[in-house]
């Protein structure tokens, strides 16, 4: 399974944007997607997680009640749309993928994912 994130791009503090995240293979509707990101300077962070189904999402405290992860199973993707961002918010997003059952511990743990996009860049100007 490869994954390709894209959507990423320049937005305003308080503006929106939905980056997306297309999986090739057979395996996606078995798989818990997440998104994590990584800001300048900073390491890999969680952002969100979803599992196989869409009936359990975990989220980082920093963008709960903003962000919401989603999937299409019948297209192969995974969204994360962004609302009200911050300056803060600048990073590369990736998309990762692992097959298993997902857990509030696990979705936090880059190691649990075995999968991982290239990543796409958002920036958020103050």
């Amino acid at each position: 399974v490869q994954l390709q994130a894209c959507g990423g791009g320049l937005v305003q503090t308080g503006g929106s944007l939905r980056i997306s995240c297309a999986a090739s293979g057979r395996t996606f509707n078995t798989d818990v997607m997440g998104w994590f990101r990584q800001p300048p300077g900073k390491e890999r962070e969680f952002v969100a997680a979803i599992s196989r189904n869409s009936v359990v999402t975990y989220y980082a405290d920093s963008v709960k009640g903003r962000f919401t992860i989603s999937r299409d199973n019948a297209k192969n993707t995974v969204y994360l749309q962004l609302n009200s961002l911050k300056p803060e918010g600048t990073a590369v997003y990736y998309c990762a993928a692992f097959y298993g059952r997902l857990t509030s511990t696990i979705s936090q743990d880059m190691n649990a994912y075995k999968r991982w996009g290239q990543g796409t860049q958002v920036t958020v100007s103050s």
